[in-house]
């Protein structure tokens, strides 16, 4: 591969609950694997081998944060972008994505047309967002078996789920409220060294 076409390889990635969809522009090529450790490190571990210019993803808040986190500890250069400037970018050439295809499609033109400024997250802040999405999952898991209990147990028992399921909400609704905050202020800032690394 010449140097020309490691400089402007982009990649896009759509985030969904279950899983991401990647494309990497130009070479044309699209994958999909799921949104958990073991699917983020196959990704990682494609994505590396084309040397792109610059990974893009959407930022929902919480669902790309481990993937974002992967890019990172990669060296990886990666690019938390507005949704608003993507769905802008969709109008201006007149492409309504309809598929999580597509929008992995338009992800990565987006990321070739506009060049947006790479994202970094600060050390202590990557640790921060990595104990958080950790917590997160841990609550997430500890819900769903208080749902799975409240099906089976007596309707006079349920009463002793619902409290607690609300307090598992609130704090799942308050480290992803963190999550936000972190990607506002201190996550994102500006890289001027070009990526190159093997």
């Amino acid at each position: 591969m010449n140097t020309k076409n490691y400089q402007n390889i982009n990649v896009g990635v759509d985030t969904g609950k279950f899983q991401l969809d990647i494309y990497i522009r130009p070479l044309d090529i699209y994958f999909t694997v799921s949104n958990d450790e073991k699917g983020i490190n196959e990704a990682v571990k494609k994505i590396k081998k084309h040397k792109p210019e610059r990974i893009i993803i959407e930022a929902t808040g919480r669902l790309e944060m481990p993937f974002i986190m992967a890019c990172a500890k990669a060296n990886l250069p990666f690019v938390i972008a507005n949704p608003v400037h993507i769905k802008r970018f969709s109008g201006a050439i007149g492409q309504r994505a309809k598929t999580d295809k597509l929008d992995a499609q338009l992800i990565a033109h987006y990321g070739e047309a506009i060049k947006p400024r790479l994202s970094a997250l600060k050390p202590d802040t990557m640790q921060l967002m990595s104990d958080l999405v950790s917590r997160r999952n841990q609550l997430l898991v500890m819900q769903t078996m208080e749902k799975n209990r409240l099906q089976i147990l007596p309707k006079n028992l349920t009463m002793t789920i619902k409290p607690i399921l609300t307090a598992f909400k609130n704090q799942i609704e308050k480290i992803e409220n963190k999550i936000v905050e972190l990607i506002e202020s201190a996550l994102i800032i500006k890289i001027e060294i070009p990526y190159f690394k093997v």
